[in-house]
């Protein structure tokens, strides 16, 4: 039994994060741990619910398994409805095909528009399922309707000097966009793509339909479906969007995320009780700050111990620092253990990783020469023996060594 919905949100959760590297040999990107108690895919959720959107499709495809445990039936983001709640989309075998991996975000769309067919919806948000922000999908849709666009694509204005980087939106006088181009040489604007788009169904079907058929296309929004739409006439809408928003796609934007979680001044604002970001919370003991332990400007969340001293750091549940340990512009996730004398900075150390006594990862750019400075990431299980040394920038998996000297 299915019923009309207005608008539904596709959530696009199957990237390999190869740029994360180590920290995404195992999980996707979105199942990343993040801001001491979440996961990244927790933001877009949280903004569907808190938007009203009660019906999402979430679309894995790389290392599904502990994405699809951690959402479940959707109840921690108040996902698990009868009608509508969350659905996880893996690739599947068609009848009379032999099936294939999504091959860009518009097939990942395609491959799943008879799941979105069931719910005849006027409307489809199409989300990534890796960028940290808090955005009232309402009024985007709003925007949208009031536009009378085919599509509305939410733009953030970015400094002009790093416009090449993104997917620039030229406008006109109405915010309606005559040209896109991707990652332009002299940008002639600073409109930046945010990867967040709003179509109507029908019209989404019809160019989803029309590239599907073009073995030319490779599949992607950005760079076939919306030019296809841009060059056929269709009104293309901005959505100006100037709150926080970050692609955690590199290991430098994930570490910066982070620390910005620190900072009252950076706009993420987690403790806002109207738009809150709700995530699945393991049962853990209260933390434990030992009597030795000096803590500051850090997120240190319950099931925690801490001996040691921590500073601009975050540390997730079931982390354990060490008497003496120090532990400084860090993010430890959910099981580290950093033992007695060791030194921990500019670093991340991804789940389960231990750091032996005496030994130092990481180091801080005022003491390393800039081209040679980065942040150091453990990826998960890696144990750093007592007295090693992981130089900056290192990224170690757990099949490595020579990383350690």
């Amino acid at each position: 039994m299915h019923m009309k919905k207005e608008c539904i949100a596709m959530l696009l959760a199957g990237g390999q994060g190869s740029r994360l590297c180590a920290l995404t040999s195992k999980v996707a990107k979105p199942a990343v741990p993040f801001g001491g108690k979440y996961r990244i895919i927790d933001f877009p959720l949280s903004n569907c619910v808190n938007s009203g959107i009660d019906t999402v499709g979430v679309l894995t495809q790389y290392q599904p398994l502990e994405l699809s445990s951690y959402i479940g039936i959707g109840q921690p983001w108040d996902l698990d409805r009868t009608l509508g709640g969350v659905h996880i989309l893996p690739p599947y075998v068609r009848e009379g095909s032999k099936g294939t991996w999504y091959k860009g975000t518009a097939n990942a769309i395609y491959q799943n528009m008879g799941f979105i067919a069931q719910f005849d919806p006027d409307y489809v948000l199409v989300l990534s399922g890796d960028h940290i922000y808090k955005m009232d999908y309402s009024v985007l849709l709003a925007h949208h309707k009031r536009s009378k666009a085919a599509c509305t694509i939410s733009v953030l204005e970015v400094p002009m000097e790093e416009a090449s980087r993104f997917g620039i939106m030229n406008v006109d006088k109405e915010d309606f966009i005559y040209e896109f181009e991707e990652k332009p040489k002299k940008p002639k604007s600073n409109l930046a793509s945010m990867g967040i788009y709003c179509f109507t169904w029908k019209k989404l079907r019809q160019y989803l339909i029309a590239d599907e058929a073009n073995p030319a296309s490779s599949n992607d929004f950005g760079g076939d479906v919306i030019p296809a739409m841009l060059s056929a006439g269709e009104k293309i809408s901005a959505y100006r969007f100037s709150g926080y928003w970050k692609d955690v796609g590199t290991i430098v934007s994930l570490w910066d995320a982070n620390m910005d979680m620190l900072s009252v001044r950076s706009g993420v604002r987690l403790y806002d009780d109207t738009w809150p970001v709700y995530c699945r919370t393991p049962t853990m003991p209260p933390q434990l700050i030992g009597s030795g332990a000096v803590i500051s400007h850090s997120l240190v969340t319950c099931g925690s111990e801490v001996y040691g001293k921590v500073e601009n750091s975050v540390l997730f549940h079931s982390v354990r620092v060490e008497p003496g340990a120090e532990i400084r512009y860090s993010i430890l996730m959910p099981g580290a253990v950093v033992e007695s004398g060791a030194v921990v900075e500019y670093a991340i150390l991804a789940e389960n990783t231990k750091v032996g006594t005496g030994a130092h990862v990481g180091a801080s750019p005022d003491q390393t020469p800039a081209e040679d400075w980065g942040v150091t990431v453990l990826g998960s299980g890696v144990a750093v023996p007592g007295g090693g040394t992981v130089p900056p920038k290192a990224m170690l998996e757990q099949t490595e060594k020579e990383g350690i000297r």
